[in-house]
């Protein structure tokens, strides 16, 4: 069977404000992500319908709080313990020290 953790995950980037290990499973993405400064994805997806980003997303907080803007309903926080699916038309922000891991269509993301 197919695995992935953060210590075997082959592409590590360094965004800034964020740390991503990334690998693939099949047709999905899982990103291990650790947020460094607090911030929102806002300015990144400026462009994209509606400036939100169209892919499904499911994860889960290790550590630390998402809120998730939605341009059809209201805003979704989630914290450390919480399993989430970020629907598609969002703008995650994130504080720092969060910790989490999503999976992702590959196609889509």
């Amino acid at each position: 069977m197919p695995k992935v953790s953060k210590s075997t995950a082959p592409d590590v980037t360094d965004f800034g404000p964020a740390n991503q290990w990334t690998d693939h499973l099949d047709d999905y993405t899982v990103n291990f992500v650790t947020i460094k400064e607090t911030h929102s994805l806002a300015p990144m997806l400026k462009g994209l319908p509606d400036d939100a980003c169209q892919c499904p997303h499911w994860g889960y907080v290790f550590a630390g709080s998402l809120t998730v803007t939605y341009t059809d309903r209201p805003a979704e926080t989630y914290e450390a313990g919480d399993a989430f699916y970020m629907a598609p038309g969002h703008v995650p922000a994130a504080e720092a020290g969060s910790e989490l891991v999503q999976f992702s269509p590959k196609g889509q993301l």
